[in-house]
């Protein structure tokens, strides 16, 4: 698949209301990233000084496409589900 349009509304099931109601589509982004994690401080004090990075950097990928995760939320309640990633190369919200 190359291109997906995905409604902006569609009715689907809700768990919290436990009935199918009307919700709102968006495309799922990854957050800012925090800084003081123990991953990046890790990684902080192996690549500082003259030293260079633990593990060889992947120069080729095998994969063209990200999987894009759709967000839905809920109108009655505001409870947001997210349907498992699809490989797309673009989401269209129509």
């Amino acid at each position: 698949m190359i291109l997906m349009k995905v409604k902006k509304q569609m009715r689907k099931y809700c768990p919290k209301c436990n009935t199918y109601t009307t919700q709102s589509v968006s495309i799922y982004k990854k957050g800012k990233n925090r800084t003081k994690t123990e991953g990046a401080r890790r990684q902080a004090r192996l690549t500082k000084g003259y030293g260079s990075f633990p593990k060889p950097i992947q120069k080729r990928f095998a994969k063209t496409t990200k999987k894009t995760v759709l967000k839905y939320k809920c109108r009655e309640c505001g409870y947001i589900t997210q349907k498992k990633g699809i490989r797309l190369k673009k989401v269209e919200i129509v």
